[in-house]
């Protein structure tokens, strides 16, 4: 197997070789979602580990955007790469259309299995989300100019305002209105959903932002010149997002517009110092491997990691039927670590049996195609 989608495969900078540090990337922010998506108990999470209520952030809420930053940064590689090797548009976007689809197939899979309540299930999710942003962004890149990309984001940013502007509360905001409509209580939250359908349009802004990264990156300036360029453009999208937030706050169940400006700005200086360690400095030491292992399977380990938590909640044993994942918390876990330090020592042990599996696969050269 090898690497299919943008958001999976190694990314080349022309006559540079690989780039090392978005893999890497990638593979923080990864591991990252299972470290969250994963305690021990649900009672008892750090505060920094678990979403913000509702309006404000946590380091938390910064892993589900750099993800679609990241998917944004990948496809001016992948594209101009095979648009200068004479692949025409319409046959990209047709594979753009063919993984999107998959991913929001693995989506539903993921929810369905193993009960198969098709009627009743939700049907928002992290992966159909990335499949409807992945696949307007690469139509936006195939057929749109930068200009018209830059114009595309200002109407996300601006329009998604205007049209949620007034009540942001969480069952009220329009966006919550809009799905209850579509999909009656089959949501997240019974009455709203942090993957609804509305707030799918800023976050494409969100992999567009990516996209011009991406754009920046393969340029002809040197590494360090490029960092710097990530950092002071970090910097402005951090302070827009921050006064932004003073009137349409930060929120990322919303994904408002102030929330793209200030986790894209977040994920460019974070990214910036990462490829000026990694692939300006060469600074590539062991600390780096565990990242890249993440990283080139990124898709595979999420899907992985999420069925084999839903199975370790269902598997029931001992007289009282107690899940499995509850008796691994408190015998293994809680009973030397206490409620909130075994939590967070079951979710690290899980980050490191995924990076386990994902490093066998790593040593074998077998990426997961999608």
């Amino acid at each position: 197997m090898q690497h299919g989608v943008p958001m999976t495969e190694p990314v080349t900078e022309p006559a540079r070789g690989r780039l090392i540090s978005l893999d890497a990337f990638r593979g923080l922010t990864i591991a990252g979602m299972i470290l969250v998506n994963n305690p021990g108990s649900w009672a008892y999470v750090y505060a920094p580990l678990a979403h913000a209520e509702w309006h404000g952030w946590t380091p938390t809420d910064l892993i589900f955007p750099y993800f679609l930053f990241i998917v944004g940064v990948a496809i001016p590689f992948s594209f101009a790469r095979r648009l200068a090797e004479g692949a025409e548009r319409g046959q990209l976007f047709r594979h753009v259309v063919r993984r999107s689809l998959i991913l929001i197939g693995l989506g539903l899979a993921m929810r369905a299995i193993p009960d198969f309540d098709l009627f009743d299930m939700r049907l928002y999710g992290v992966l159909q989300r990335i499949g409807l942003v992945y696949c307007t962004a690469g139509a936006l890149y195939l057929w749109g100019s930068a200009r018209v990309r830059w114009i595309a984001l200002g109407v996300l940013l601006l329009g998604y305002w205007a049209l949620v502007a007034g009540d942001l509360s969480p069952e009220g905001n329009l966006g919550a209105r809009i799905d209850r409509f579509l999909m009656g209580d089959r949501l997240w939250q019974g009455t709203w959903d942090p993957e609804g359908l509305l707030s799918t349009l800023p976050a494409i802004g969100t992999c567009l932002l990516g996209v011009f990264c991406g754009e920046g990156l393969r340029s002809d300036r040197p590494r360090s010149e490029i960092s710097r360029r990530m950092w002071g453009a970090g910097a402005l999208l951090v302070v827009l997002g921050l006064a932004w937030d003073t009137v349409f706050p930060i929120n990322k169940n919303l994904w408002s517009s102030s929330y793209v400006l200030f986790t894209a700005g977040t994920a460019l200086f974070l990214f910036g110092t990462m490829y000026w360690a990694i692939d300006a400095k060469r600074l590539r030491g062991g600390w780096v491997t565990p990242f890249v292992v993440y990283g080139m399977n990124s898709i595979a380990v999420f899907v992985a990691s999420g069925m084999f938590a839903k199975y370790l909640a269902r598997i029931r044993i001992g007289d009282g039927g107690m899940p499995l994942s509850a008796w691994l918390y408190e015998n293994a876990f809680r009973s030397w670590g206490g409620d909130y330090g075994g939590s967070l020592a079951m979710a690290l042990a899980q980050v490191a049996f995924w990076l386990g599996i994902m490093w066998l696969l790593h040593r074998r050269g077998t990426y997961i195609k999608i």
